[in-house]
């Protein structure tokens, strides 16, 4: 590890010449206070910005061990602080002058979401710190700027980094309530299954979201009462009690007419699945860390799934119980979806009527009278839910604005009322009475198999490059195959999607072998993540920063979308 001097000695000696020679910057550097890790520097001025990564000791950096000791803690602490250096990154960036991206300093942009992310990571065992980020070489054209680099790394770093990673200056009363926070939400995610609910929404939070392109809370917006009748008091270790709406396990249906919050609801339930920063309005909505959200995906590839629960004796004769298409249509696809998300160990399942295929979902009593069940090779779902959670134990919320028929098989009806939620379960019940169900009962379902065992494309074990891109949150390219996620729907950032194509390509290279069935592969790939954090799925190319640890399930729901994985 050379010295800082040695650094400033050597930007000197390597200033006005062609932009290549920011090759030789590379290394490791001796600061007071930490060190600096310049891992890649970019080619060119215009090319993406260099990556840098700052390491403290634990003893210098001399956080408290109750703010990381515990993981809900650690990823709360480690959120924290890469906002913190994002809002000194952002005053520092671009002082320095220069042309492309000369002077840019940047790091992770944080959501509303609590995420684990390669950015900033804290280790549990003696509190070192990494704090991993971008900055742009500096050029004049593509001649190096030494003295303007000098300025970014010996001026501008030093204060945000000071500003950012040191206990000492900072608010250490901000930082205990962050901790407290995650104990708390943790408390409740921990309470639900003891209690025997799916999901709690408290009182007082605020669930309309500000526009359609902002996560953050509507103002002025009407906050959450719970009915009483489903109303829970929770006796959190920090804040104390706490009252909200409990949702039991079950089949749960929320209607209401249009524009009242019945999927403004659904949507904090789906996003419940993580944790959420203090003034996002929903801290303490909480949902069953294993929820998925599923839809009508036309046109989605569908890799040898068993969707013979819900759809059996096709015309063509086509296999439901190893179910394979490139072109699904919205019922196959939903069916795949639900038993995509029983193997990967879902216990909840979130729908909306909306964007759900109608033909899966139900078929009305006309059309039960006029096309008789042996033409139909479809299940619909509202034979299945009662199965699904008296056999499987998994409970489902259906979003309901035009059909009643699911009065019929709900343990309880919520209606929203103006953005207030009503338990109408006996109106709904006493009413359904008059419409009895003209519903021919179904053989129960075979548990489906879940044996896939995927194998490695030959390209990953070569040596040829495999090129990555991702498409913000709606997708990943690996080479020129794009894994299409517009409709994973809680992949809550970028990158989120940009792990899960390290996660492809990582498993491939490392954990598949045809033998080891699907869920093994995931089971090793939640091993490596845990084991050496984010880097340990990181491309050895492109570095480990810019990840944000996804869910289990999204990762199944990856590869189940990649079209060139075989089974």
């Amino acid at each position: 590890m050379r010295t800082s001097e040695e650094l400033r000695q050597l930007l000197a000696r390597i200033d006005r010449r062609s932009y290549p020679a920011y090759k030789e910057v590379k290394g490791q550097y001796r600061f007071p206070g930490y060190m600096l890790s310049v891992d890649h520097v970019q080619g060119d001025p215009f090319a993406a910005p260099s990556r840098l990564s700052v390491h403290v000791k634990g003893t210098d950096a001399a956080f408290p061990r109750n703010l990381y000791e515990k993981d809900c803690c650690r990823v709360a602490l480690q959120d924290e602080l890469t906002r913190r250096f994002a809002d000194q990154a952002k005053r520092c960036s671009f002082i320095a002058k220069g042309s492309g991206h000369s002077g840019l300093i940047s790091v992770s942009a944080c959501g509303q979401e609590v995420l684990e992310r390669s950015a900033c990571h804290i280790d549990p065992a003696d509190g070192r710190l990494v704090m991993r980020f971008e900055a742009g070489f500096p050029a004049n054209g593509r001649t190096v700027n030494s003295r303007e680099l000098e300025k970014m790394l010996f001026d501008l770093l030093p204060k945000a980094i000071g500003a950012s990673l040191f206990y000492r200056n900072l608010d250490a009363a901000r930082l205990c309530r962050v901790a407290d926070l995650a104990e708390d939400q943790k408390y409740i995610r921990d309470k639900l299954p003891e209690l025997g609910l799916c999901a709690f929404v408290a009182n007082g939070s605020v669930l309309p979201r500000e526009s359609g392109v902002s996560a953050r809370p509507m103002k002025d917006a009407v906050a959450f009462a719970a009915p009483k009748s489903l109303s829970v008091t929770l006796d959190l270790p920090h804040k104390g009690p706490l009252t909200g709406m409990g949702i039991p396990k079950g089949v749960t249906l929320i209607v209401g007419g249009g524009y009242h919050g019945k999927s403004t609801l659904l949507r904090a339930l789906e996003m419940g699945v993580y944790d959420h920063i203090a003034g996002d309005g929903r801290e303490y909505v909480i949902t069953d860390a294993t929820a998925v959200k599923i839809r009508a995906e036309d046109g989605r590839s569908i890799q040898k799934t068993d969707i013979s629960m819900f759809i059996n004796d096709l015309p063509n004769g086509k296999d439901t119980v190893r179910f394979f298409t490139e072109d699904a249509s919205g019922s196959t696809s939903q069916a795949a979806n639900v038993v995509e998300s029983m193997e990967a160990g879902a216990s909840l399942l979130l729908i909306d009527e909306d964007t759900s295929a109608t033909n899966f979902m139900i078929r009305d009593e006309l059309m039960q009278r006029v096309i008789h069940r042996d033409m139909e090779p479809i299940t619909p779902f509202i034979d299945r839910i009662r199965e699904l959670y008296e056999r499987f134990g998994m409970s489902t919320v259906i979003v309901a604005g035009s059909s009643g028929a699911y009065f019929h098989v709900a343990d309880r009806v919520i209606q929203m009322d103006r953005y207030e939620p009503k338990d109408i379960t006996d109106l709904a019940k006493k009413e359904a009475e008059a419409f009895p169900p003209l519903r021919e009962i179904s053989e129960s379902a075979m548990s489906p198999a879940f044996d896939r065992r995927p194998t490695p494309s030959p390209r990953f074990l070569g040596q040829e490059r495999i090129k990555m891109k991702t498409l913000g949150k709606e997708g990943v390219q690996i080479n020129r195959e794009t894994i299409d996620l517009r409709y994973v729907e809680q992949i809550a950032d970028s990158e989120q999607a940009a792990a899960l194509g390290c996660c492809v390509k990582y498993a491939q290279q490392h954990i598949m072998d045809g033998k080891k069935t699907l869920k093994q592969v995931v089971d090793e790939l939640e091993a490596a993540m845990e084991k050496g954090t984010l880097t340990a799925i990181g491309d050895s190319r492109n570095g480990a920063a810019g990840l944000a640890r996804p869910r289990r399930q999204e990762i199944f729901a990856c590869f189940d979308r990649y079209r060139s994985m075989k089974f």
